[in-house]
């Protein structure tokens, strides 16, 4: 029996299990834990998203209304016996929204209780309305419109209706305290989709665009005090449209993961993966809206994705899923679902040591320099700082204060390795794996010696992992 087979197999026996249990009214064989330990950061949640960049997928689904904020995800319960890895809330702008949102939030510490990790949208209304409605066709938002001069009017600082927005991000106040207080961390997602028209925030290109109200956003309440949200960018895959996705980028300080929806077609198109990965600079990539659940074979195809989220009521509609699609993917091995995340925190000590490799030489900081883009070498173990590395639970490996980094985010066999200052990129993630390779998984190469060359001063480098014993380490105990 293959592995994958096998993981598949028991997952379904433990769905069968799990539905058993759940519909003779009993509790749940396993007992809920969060995802992560008291103390656990937003850093710690992007690490953790950064860890998971070619290896492992995230289910998630987009719960709704917000009257019934578990509709959808007990229906992926139903439908496979699995609750998803991510769950997703809204704000909303009906009256209706507005009036339940306590539920939502609620039912946000109830999945993080469960082992979830949550994740927030905000469908806003323009500051010039209270409420508002979507009722579809061209104009979907009913009320919602700015003018040129409006939208200019609402990103200066200081005028009426960039006061009025600040008084509408005051309404989610009360509710990311709450997690905050509790300690949850959450994603967060405002202005989705803000490459397409169809909403009064998107379709603006440039630095006055949409993209300046989601660092008005973020600024704003990180200016309140929310160091618990990770801010998810979003864009949609509008056809032939890949190429200007940088115009609504807001820059690397505003962004901590950034996601695309799906619904031009079925799954991204290769040109859109790509430019995903382009502008995301190494920070973890996803699918934040998907109407189908991809398929194992397509997350294979484009591994870099960390999580995707089937929207609503898309999870029954038979043109998108069948029940037979949903569980295949569920219960892949690689797919991880409520409860088997495990987040570490910073707080966890990491390991200090020599990293020796091949020849039993030590990999070493080049002439002990602390300078950005030094390079890092093999050479003769000495028992200086230059060779003391601590493997941390964040993905990192650091010593003398830098992190070990791809040269310029490099992903191509043969860039070199250096050291950098430490700022979270998928340059500086480093996974060890059971065979004995330090693996970088925003290139999805490894940790190599040229040639498997011996000689003091050799610059070490990523390639391709092979079976050559100059891609083995051994870490610190």
């Amino acid at each position: 029996m293959s592995r994958r087979f096998s993981v598949r197999f028991l997952r379904a026996l433990s769905a069968i299990a799990l539905a058993t249990t759940v519909a003779l009214g009993g509790a749940s064989p396993a007992a809920a834990a969060p995802p992560a330990p008291p103390g656990v950061t937003r850093t710690d949640v992007i690490n953790y998203f950064a860890g998971l960049t070619g290896r492992n997928w995230l289910s998630g689904q987009q719960d709704g209304p917000n009257s019934n904020p578990t509709q959808w995800t007990n229906k992926v319960r139903d439908i496979t016996g699995l609750f998803p890895g991510v769950w997703g809330g809204d704000f909303g702008f009906s009256q209706n929204d507005i009036d339940n949102r306590q539920r939502v939030f609620d039912q946000a510490k109830a999945a993080w209780a469960a082992g979830s990790i949550p994740a927030i949208t905000w469908h806003a209304c323009v500051p010039l309305v209270a409420t508002c409605n979507f009722e579809g066709g061209s104009w979907p938002v009913k009320g919602s419109w700015l003018s040129d001069s409006q939208w200019n009017e609402l990103v200066t600082d200081g005028t009426p209706l960039n006061t009025s927005w600040k008084r509408r991000l005051d309404q989610t106040v009360p509710y990311f305290q709450q997690l905050k207080d509790a300690g949850i961390p959450v994603l967060f997602r405002p202005q989705h989709e803000m490459n397409e028209a169809w909403s009064w925030w998107g379709g603006r290109p440039g630095a006055n665009g949409s993209r300046k109200l989601f660092q008005i956003t973020r600024d704003y309440l990180v200016g309140k005090g929310f160091d618990n949200i990770v801010w998810v960018w979003n864009v949609k895959d509008l056809a032939g449209k890949a190429g200007s996705v940088g115009d609504y980028y807001p820059g690397d300080s505003y962004v901590d993961l950034v996601t695309l929806d799906v619904w031009v077609q079925y799954f991204p198109s290769n040109d859109w993966y790509q430019a995903m990965q382009n502008i995301s600079h190494g920070k973890p990539i996803a699918l934040a809206e998907v109407g189908r659940t991809p398929t194992p074979a397509q997350l294979a195809a484009q591994p870099k994705w960390t999580y995707f989220s089937v929207w609503m009521d898309w999870l029954i509609k038979p043109e998108y899923n069948t029940n037979d699609g949903v569980k295949a993917t569920y219960y892949d091995g690689r797919v991880l679902n409520r409860g088997e995340i495990s987040i570490p925190t910073g707080s966890q000590p990491g390991r200090t040591g020599p990293i020796t490799g091949v020849g039993g030489k030590c990999v070493d900081v080049a002439g002990a320099g602390t300078a950005n883009g030094t390079a890092v070498d093999l050479y003769d173990c000495n028992g200086t700082a230059a060779q003391r590395w601590t493997v941390g639970t964040d993905g990192t490996i650091r010593a003398l204060g830098k992190c070990l980094d791809v040269t310029g985010q490099g992903t191509a066999n043969g860039t070199p390795i250096q050291i950098w200052d430490c700022n979270g990129s998928g340059a500086q993630q480093w996974q060890s794996l059971g065979t004995g390779q330090l693996r970088n998984p925003q290139s999805g190469r490894v940790l190599d010696v040229p040639g498997g060359s011996t000689a003091n001063g050799t610059r070490l480098q990523i390639w391709d992992a092979n079976s050559n014993a100059w891609q083995r380490w051994t870490l610190p105990a």
